[in-house]
């Protein structure tokens, strides 16, 4: 006879199908100490211009997905998601960049939003104060810029027509 699940069943379910998602994590931010100091291979990759970006981007994609295809709630996904655009934006940067992804752990925040969704029932729900709250900040960089930009010009040609160009 088939007996139901308990809650202490699920949960040792859902600790083996995201395990090989824990190591990937591990692997790609914490594998390695110099002292107490730990990194994995998203900093060292990215060493490697724009192809290690690519992969680095990518593998936290995979995890991404994976988790998403196993049940984190569209709101989780989202956060996720944000996390892994914030690492490989701010790493792409030249230099900075490099320094950046030694301490920036986006798969690590990423599992342990996952441990919180789980274990602790955070972050359901859909996510669209989140999305409504990314568009408007990014409108709003967008007006600022288009603002600024305007504003530069209108100077630049009063400053040539005062000089009589």
């Amino acid at each position: 006879m088939h007996r139901e699940k308990t809650p202490a069943d699920k949960l040792k379910q859902i600790d083996q199908d995201f395990g090989w998602i824990d190591r990937i994590s591990w692997l790609m931010d914490n594998q390695f100490k110099i002292g107490t100091f730990r990194f994995g291979l998203d900093p060292v990759l990215n060493l490697i211009p724009l192809g290690g970006a690519i992969a680095g981007f990518g593998t936290s994609l995979v995890l991404v997905i994976a988790m998403w295809r196993n049940g984190a709630s569209p709101k989780l996904v989202i956060r996720m998601l944000l996390n892994i655009s914030i690492d490989a934006v701010l790493g792409s940067i030249p230099f900075l960049g490099n320094f950046f992804d030694f301490f920036s752990k986006a798969n690590e925040k990423n599992i342990k939003l996952l441990r919180q969704h789980y274990y602790e029932g955070k972050h359901s729900g859909s996510g669209i104060g989140i999305i409504i709250s990314i568009l408007t900040v990014f409108f709003l960089f967008i007006g600022v810029t288009f603002y600024l930009i305007w504003t530069l010009f209108s100077w630049a040609f009063s400053l040539l027509n005062t000089l009589g160009f």
